[in-house]
């Protein structure tokens, strides 16, 4: 009587429970790859909508006046809600710009970014 060689079925079954194992680890790896680069995407589109509305008030010839502006804007086919925060320094010629982005569906989320700035009084 000759003997069969090959694979019993528990070896098989073990085989596959730790494929199976192996893969769930290998899709939840890549799940919070594909999250993480969503959520930096996102946070450098807010970056540049800061630094596009610090940029703004740079170019403007106007001495903004310490107080609180808002707004929205349209970039990358999605709308965002900026605040800026103007404040007085010690030096009377430089004012301190806080500029915080969120998404403009998130109102009451934590900002996306936040960016502080310094203006200096234009030219006369």
């Amino acid at each position: 009587m000759t003997r069969q060689r090959g694979f019993t079925l528990l070896e098989i079954l073990v085989a596959m429970a730790v494929l199976a194992i192996a893969l769930a680890a290998v899709v939840g790896s890549a799940s919070s790859h594909v999250n993480n680069l969503n959520k930096l995407y996102e946070r450098t589109l807010a970056e540049w909508v800061a630094m596009n509305q610090v940029t703004a008030w740079q170019l403007r010839s106007e001495w903004p006046p310490a107080g609180t502006r808002e707004g929205d804007i349209a970039m990358a086919k999605r709308d965002w809600h900026w605040r800026i925060t103007v404040s007085n320094t010690d030096d009377a010629s430089i004012r301190r710009l806080d500029v915080e982005v969120v998404g403009n569906n998130d109102n009451d989320a934590p900002p996306l970014s936040h960016l502080i700035a310094y203006l200096g009084r234009p030219p006369r």
